[in-house]
């Protein structure tokens, strides 16, 4: 895999440089020393991976990451030494297209390297990764004996370039809007509460992680916090499982949404927002058999068009709509719910 560094600081460099280059396979392909440059190297040899920094001269990572996915799109991952000062460049630059965060090992300190090259390797199989098939059979239509009981079910699913597309739809959510909202956002456990924080910013409605055993509460929004996978059990509870252990995507929308589609009692609403790969594509279907309405963001608004792309080549999206229609069209089907219609 070749591996762009693109830091100011030469200790950090350094240390970058030869936690890449201890593993084979790995090589380093160029060193930036600001976002400028590094939009330049980029665009002329574009490297597997960019190890980006948040903080430094001329141009940021968060704008960096930005202007490279825009003309020269490769797979992001931050890497700076100022993350929890940083929260809201984090987000931005993961917005943008980075697709995680974590922080600068330290010479001699090798939990922080591991860490890094963790997230490399995850990032690896993730670019190369074919995605699962789909499933081969889901019964259809959903049970209808507690239609009513529980609250709208609003599930959004969403990976590179996910946390801006999602605090677009969260943004136009009104204080009245009493659905249960779940999110599951591939984000290291480790920023989760940073990314609930800031959605919750942008947001009208209260937005917390998903605690281990919490139900979807009407007019709450839950986020996946955990690198374990989020699933719905049989009692409608939430529960966090380290199964299927095979699964690069963490966690995993596919795993979330089958879960719902097993469990949840009513019909209601999910959309597969902007991502790189084929997580979610066949658990949207899942939801569409069961008699959900389903929906992909169009290419056009993807700051990455893989898995909304995924779901809608194998029939699993209702609709494909652009970002800006996705909170509008949500509302009109609780809109629905509420006047007696089935969605």
């Amino acid at each position: 895999m070749k591996i762009a560094i693109v830091n100011d600081m030469s200790m950090a460099v350094e240390a970058l440089r030869r936690c890449v280059t201890r593993v084979p396979g790995y090589e380093v392909a160029w060193v930036a020393r600001d976002g400028a440059e590094a939009v330049q190297r980029c665009a002329a040899s574009r490297p597997d991976l960019i190890l980006m920094d948040l903080i430094m001269p001329v141009m940021d990572g968060a704008e960096a990451t930005r202007q490279i996915m825009r003309a020269s799109p490769c797979a992001i991952l931050v890497v700076t030494a100022t993350v929890d000062g940083n929260f809201g460049k984090v987000y931005e630059a993961m917005g943008h297209g980075a697709l995680d965060a974590v922080n600068t090992p330290v010479l001699g300190e090798p939990g922080g390297e591991a860490r890094l090259l963790e997230k490399i390797e995850l990032i690896g199989r993730l670019i190369r990764y074919p995605g699962p098939p789909a499933p081969a059979s889901i019964p259809h239509g959903p049970s209808t004996s507690s239609a009513g009981l529980h609250p709208f079910l609003v599930l959004l699913g969403a990976s590179t370039g996910g946390p801006q597309a999602l605090a677009d739809i969260l943004a136009l959510f009104p204080e009245e809007f009493n659905a249960a909202v779940v999110i599951i956002q591939h984000v290291d456990e480790h920023f989760a509460p940073g990314l609930a924080a800031w959605l919750g910013e942008r947001s009208r409605l209260k937005v917390a992680l998903a605690a281990e055993g919490a139900r979807p509460k009407a007019g709450t929004i839950l986020l996946a916090g955990k690198d374990d996978h989020l699933v719905m059990s049989a009692s409608l509870s939430l529960q966090y499982t380290p199964d299927p252990i095979e699964c690069p995507y963490r966690p995993s929308v596919d795993v979330f949404f089958k879960s719902v589609a097993e469990h949840w009692p009513e019909r209601a609403v999910a959309a597969l927002l902007t991502g790189m790969g084929r997580d979610g594509a066949a658990g949207l279907l899942a939801l569409r058999k069961r008699g959900w309405h389903t929906i992909a963001q169009d290419e056009a608004s993807c700051v990455v068009y893989g898995m909304p792309k995924a779901a809608a080549e194998i029939g699993g999206a209702t609709e494909v709509l652009p970002l800006r229609q996705i909170a509008p069209e949500v509302l009109s089907l609780w809109e629905a719910r509420k006047r007696g219609k089935h969605t």
